[in-house]
This record gives structure tokens, sequence and C-alpha cells, in this order.
């Protein structure tokens, strides 16, 4: 049996090392596991054909070079996903065999242009390929490393006839995953998707991402204007209301580390608090080094590109007691987890 190192918090590498390869590629992911990721974290959507694959959202104009292949100009639309009009090239008009002939680029390229020397090189790969890397990076490296699977736009796709937890429990059949185990934890920004994953019995944890602002878009759908803000999901009620539905929130860092807006009810190590009293695991997202990303009193210099006291903030949301951090470069969120155990 695999063992687990057991650190903690994880170091989840956020699409892979997307800080330093372009993100959901092969490389991103093999990379990131040689950089001591304990979990790597893949953005789930669906083709046309009910494949799923790995792009940070469906529409793909900024992460593959679709726009300029003249065989899919054709394909380029303006269509509304979770309630906001949104014009570009998305996965449900491609089949798989279109979408692998695209190569991949990097989405942040005016900050990470090193990551963005490798544009065109890599193609767009399946949910089903990663699995097949994490089983080879596990025996190759003799340790458990786990896969946090992120669900976009689950309501979206399901109303196209796209069900992402039909095909995502296909997925697992096929990988030889079984129901899922101890290498699989479920996360969407939508309550109603991790509930049918539960239903579908598939093990490991179900994690709800949380949002800066809005409302989840399953909720809205169902609710409207009554629905419920995600500030209200960060109360000690709303926490309490969650536990026995999924066994984790995920916060943007925000929430931990500022600026934030001074009406949030939950702020920092209280609202980790909280949710470990209701039994709740907590993750955050994303930690990166660049100034552009970094909170105001983590910033050196002016030059947005440039890494800051990454760190100072690393080490603040570690202490704050959370249990699994996202990072696009994997190797300081190890740096960082060793730093604060020393301390």
């Amino acid at each position: 049996m695999l063992q687990d190192s057991g650190a903690r918090p994880l170091v989840i590498g956020h699409r892979g090392a997307s800080g330093y390869r372009p993100e959901h590629t092969r490389s991103a992911y093999e990379l990131a596991f040689a950089l001591g990721a304990d979990a790597v974290e893949p953005d789930i959507v669906a083709t046309r054909d009910g494949v799923l694959v790995l792009r940070h959202e469906n529409e793909i104009s900024g992460t593959t070079d679709v726009a300029t292949r003249p065989e899919f100009a054709s394909r380029r639309t303006t269509r509304e996903v979770d309630g906001t009009p949104l014009t570009g090239w998305f996965t449900e008009d491609f089949t798989w065999a279109e979408l692998s002939t695209l190569r991949a680029r990097e989405r942040l390229g005016a900050i990470r242009q090193s990551s963005a020397s490798f544009d065109d090189r890599y193609p767009v790969i399946r949910l089903r390929d990663l699995f097949g890397l994490i089983d080879t990076a596990a025996e190759e490296q003799r340790r458990l490393v786990r896969m946090v699977a992120e669900f976009k736009h689950a309501s979206h796709f399901a109303a196209i006839g796209l069900p992402l937890d039909e095909l995502f429990a296909a997925e697992l059949d096929d990988a030889g995953w079984g129901r899922g185990d101890g290498r699989l934890v479920m996360e969407a920004f939508e309550l109603d998707v991790l509930d049918r994953l539960g239903a579908r019995g598939i093990r490991g944890p179900r994690v709800f991402l949380v949002e800066a602002d809005g409302s989840p878009a399953d909720v809205v759908q169902a609710l409207g204007r009554a629905a419920p803000s995600y500030d209200r999901y960060m109360t000690e009620a709303g926490l309490l209301g969650l536990a026995g539905r999924v066994e984790g929130v995920s916060v943007g860092k925000a929430r931990l580390v500022g600026p934030w807006k001074r009406t949030a009810p939950l702020f920092g190590s209280d609202l980790v608090d909280a949710a470990h009293s209701a039994g709740l695991l907590v993750y955050t997202w994303t930690l990166r080094p660049e100034n552009r990303f970094l909170a105001p009193a983590y910033r050196r210099g002016s030059a947005r590109s440039a890494y800051g006291d990454w760190l100072g903030e690393f080490r603040h949301v570690i202490d704050t007691g959370v249990d699994g951090i996202f990072v696009d470069h994997p190797d300081l969120g190890v740096e960082a987890r060793a730093a604060a155990s020393a301390s």
C-alpha cells in the first residue's frame, strides 16, 4: 500500500505546476509530481461527445490556440454560462478528436513569460490521461498522490445533456479507480453536483468552493434573487449547515490574508476555526509568488511579475490552520510548509 507522508497542509498543484508550464498539460502535471506536490487539481469540462477534458473553463480561447485555427473559425459563438454571456469557443461544441488537435497556451502570459515560452508545444489532455499520470507517479515515487477534481459549470453541462457526475463515474470505472478511494477529493462551486457525486457512491471528501461574492449558480437557478450569497455560508450557522452535506470548504486566500471587505462574517483563523468546529476541512486558493497576486503587505517593488515576499504570505496562510493549499509552484508550497513546521 502506498504511504501518505502525513505532512499538512496538503500541497496541491493547481492545474499541475501551472507557474512553470501551461496549465493542464502533461508537462505541468509531471513537473508538479517531481516538485513534491501531494495532489494535483484538474478542472473538468466536457466535449460534445461526452469526453471529460482538462481546461480552466469550457471557453478555451485563452488557454489554447483555437483562435488561430481557420478550420474552427465558424465555432466562435456567444453563449450564456451560469448567467453570464461569453463569446469564444466552447468545449461542448467540439468532439474529443477535434480538441485533441489543439495546443495549450499560458493563460497568464503577460506575467509568466517563461511559461509562455512553452506555448503550442503541448496538446490538450483528457481526465483519463491524468488518471494514468497519477498512477505512474505514485508507482515511481512510491507514495500516495491525490487528485482534487474540480467540476466546472455543472448545471450548465447538465442542462445540455452532459452530466459531469455521470461522466466522471464512468471515467473512474474505466481508470480502475472504482468508486474512488483515499486518492480522490471532489470540489465544485455548486452543491448540487457534489450531492449527486455522493449519491453515486463515489468515495472521497466533497469540498464546497466559495467565491468572493455572488451566489452559487445552481442555487440561483433554483431560487433566483432569494439565493443565499457565498458569504452566508461563511458564518458559523452557514458552516454548521454545510456539515454532513460536504466534508470541507475551499476559500479564496483573500478571506484569510486580505484585503477583505469589512462586512465579511468570518476572516482568517476565525474562519478556519469555525469550519473545523463544524467538522469541515478547509482548503484555500491560490497561493502565487508574483506581486500581482500577493496581498499588498507582501509585495516588493513595482514589477507585477516579480516575486514578492511569497514565503511570508504563504506562511501566514498556513498559520491559520488550513488543511490544504493550492499553489501554482508546488516547490514553493513544500518549502513554505517546511518553514512553518520548523518554526
